[in-house]
């Protein structure tokens, strides 16, 4: 088994891919397979969240880029950035975590939070594409490492996070 240890700070050709949906990004510890059928295991520091294009090294001297696997998601879109702000603030009140592009937002399909976006006014569709969320504020820019806050390494994980501050909203749940 190839043993991926660390990050790779230069940009230099990759020999390998690894291709992961982003909850599989968010662990240190994986066992997993290349694009090429070779067996890895990565063993990162705690708190690692793999992004797409990241550079990471294996023991035996391999460079292996990281890819944001497609995986289901939900698309929805607007063209009243009032609308699109409120639909954000509602995922980001659940802790889910987004991809906001020019004009719309990007989450984990759920039906659930399908018809909420909907009801905000937003087109929701369900598509399979790569999942890259926002880091969060204490993410720095699109990297999380073992530096990132609480709530950016548990985005998405629902509201059962082991915090106890209250919830704007939280009467409407």
């Amino acid at each position: 088994m190839i043993r991926i240890t660390e990050r790779c700070a230069d940009a230099v050709a990759a020999r390998a891919t690894l291709s992961l949906p982003f909850e599989l990004r968010r662990r240190s510890r994986l066992r997993c397979t290349l694009e090429g059928g070779e067996d890895a295991g990565l063993f990162l520091p705690r708190g690692t969240i793999l992004r797409d294009g990241d550079l990471l090294k294996a023991d035996n001297g391999w460079i292996v880029r990281v890819r944001a696997a497609a995986e289901t998601v939900s698309c929805a879109r607007c063209s009243e950035p009032l609308l699109l702000a409120r639909a954000a603030y509602h995922l980001g009140n659940r802790h889910v975590a987004v991809q906001i592009a020019e004009g719309g937002l990007r989450y984990l399909h759920d039906h659930v939070l399908d018809e909420m976006v909907r009801s905000v006014g937003l087109t929701v569709t369900v598509e399979s594409l790569p999942f890259e969320p926002e880091s969060g504020a204490y993410g720095g820019h699109g990297h999380a490492t073992g530096d990132a806050g609480p709530h950016d390494l548990l985005a998405g994980l629902g509201h059962g996070h082991g915090h106890t501050h209250p919830h704007a909203g939280d009467h409407d749940r």
